[in-house]
C-alpha cells in the first residue's frame, strides 16, 4: 500500500492496527459464540423433551425452559465479560445465580478480525444496548416448526441498531437428528457486512409477503392485501421472517399490528441495514432502541431490501390511524 492509502485506512478502522479490537467488535464476537451455546441449548432442552412449557398472557404467548435457561446464558456471559453494558432480554427472570456450564466466555475469531468503523471504534461498554430474545418463535418450537425458531441479539447505540446476530439452531434440522451441520449463525453489521449466508434476490422481480402466522387480525390482512402481493407466506419469529428477506423468499415482512417488541428487531434490522434492506414502523419511522424506550413496537413492522417506499405507500390509512408510533 502507498503511505497515504494505509494512513486513510487506520484513519477510517483505527482499532485495526492497535491489536486491541474495539469494544464493539468485540461485544459482537462475544455474541456469536454466546449465540451459538444458545442454539446448542435450545437444541438439547428439545431433545430430552421436557419443553417445561409456561403461559404468560396467554396460549400465543409462551415461555419454555429454553427461552429460560438461554436468557440466563446470554445476559451472564455478556455480563461478566462486558459489566458496564446494559442488557433487555424479553423475559421477566427472577435474579439469582447462573450455573457455571451457562456461561460463555469465548470470542468469534471471525468477528474480531473485522475492521471496526471508525465512528464505532471508540465506543464504551456503557453506551451499549444489548436487546436479547432467546428463543423467537416460542410457540413455533412447542409446535415442531423448528425452522421458524431464532435467538436473536441486537446491539443498538444512540438509538440505532448496530450490530446483530441471529442464530437459528434447527438450521438443517430435515437433515436428521444426527447431522453435524445443524443450526447456523448470521451476523451482520452496516458498513462492515452481512456473513453466515448467501444474499438472494426474489426471482422476476415477483411480490412475495411474509407475515404472521399466529398474531394476525383486520389490520395485518387489509395491510396486506393493499401491497398487491404476488403470493403471501405465514411464518413465526421475527428473525425468521428477516432472514426469509435476505435469502430471497420474500420482498417484505408486513406486520401492521401490535406484537413485536424492541428484542424481535434490533438484531434482525442490524443484519438487514448491513445488506442496505430497510425495517421501519408502518408510517415508514425509524424505531428507536434507547434503554429507557417502550418495548412494545406499537406502529408495527414493515421490513424490506427494496423498495421502501412502495409498500410504506400502500399502507391503508386507517391503519396508519390505528397504530399510532
Amino acid at each position: 500500500w502507498g503511505n497515504a492509502v494505509f494512513n486513510t485506512f487506520l484513519l477510517l478502522f483505527p482499532s485495526a492496527m492497535s491489536g486491541n479490537p474495539a469494544v464493539l467488535m468485540r461485544l459482537v464476537a462475544s455474541s456469536y459464540t454466546v449465540a451459538e451455546k444458545a442454539g446448542a441449548i435450545v437444541r438439547r432442552v428439545l431433545q430430552k423433551g421436557e419443553l417445561g412449557i409456561v403461559e404468560k398472557t396467554g396460549a400465543n404467548d409462551l415461555q419454555t425452559l429454553a427461552d429460560r435457561l438461554v436468557q440466563q446464558s446470554i445476559c451472564a456471559s455478556l455480563s461478566k465479560s462486558f459489566p458496564k453494558i446494559t442488557i433487555i432480554g424479553e423475559e421477566d427472570l427472577p435474579e439469582e445465580a447462573v450455573d457455571e456450564d451457562l456461561i460463555e466466555s469465548r470470542q468469534s475469531e471471525e468477528v474480531l478480525q473485522k475492521p471496526c468503523p471508525a465512528e464505532y471504534s471508540a465506543l464504551k461498554e456503557e453506551e451499549l444496548v444489548v436487546w436479547v430474545d432467546p428463543l423467537d418463535g416460542t410457540k413455533e418450537y412447542t409446535e415442531g416448526l423448528l425452522d421458524h425458531v431464532t435467538v436473536l441479539i441486537g446491539i443498538a447505540y444512540g438509538g440505532k441498531a448496530i450490530a446483530g446476530v441471529i442464530n437459528q439452531p434447527f438450521f438443517n434440522y430435515q437433515l436428521g437428528t444426527e447431522s453435524a451441520n445443524m443450526g447456523r449463525t448470521l451476523w451482520g453489521m452496516p458498513r462492515v457486512g452481512a456473513f453466515g449466508f448467501d444474499l438472494q434476490e426474489v426471482p422476476d422481480g415477483r411480490r412475495i409477503v411474509t407475515t404472521t402466522r399466529s398474531h394476525s387480525n383486520k389490520l395485518v390482512t387489509d395491510t396486506v392485501e393493499a401491497m398487491e402481493p404476488d403470493d403471501v407466506i405465514r411464518v413465526g419469529g421475527a428473525g425468521n421472517k428477516i432472514i426469509q428477506l435476505v435469502e430471497g423468499k420474500a420482498s417484505a415482512y408486513v406486520f401492521a399490528s401490535l406484537g413485536t417488541k424492541k428484542w424481535d428487531t434490533c438484531a434482525p434490522e442490524a443484519i438487514l441495514h448491513a445488506v442496505g434492506g430497510k425495517l421501519t414502523d408502518m408510517h415508514g419511522n425509524a424505531l428507536c432502541y434507547d434503554a429507557n424506550v417502550k418495548h412494545m413496537n406499537s406502529a408495527g413492522v414493515l421490513a424490506t431490501l427494496h423498495n421502501h417506499q412502495y409498500y410504506t405507500s400502500r399502507v391503508p390509512q386507517s391503519v396508519l390511524q390505528a397504530l399510532k408510533p
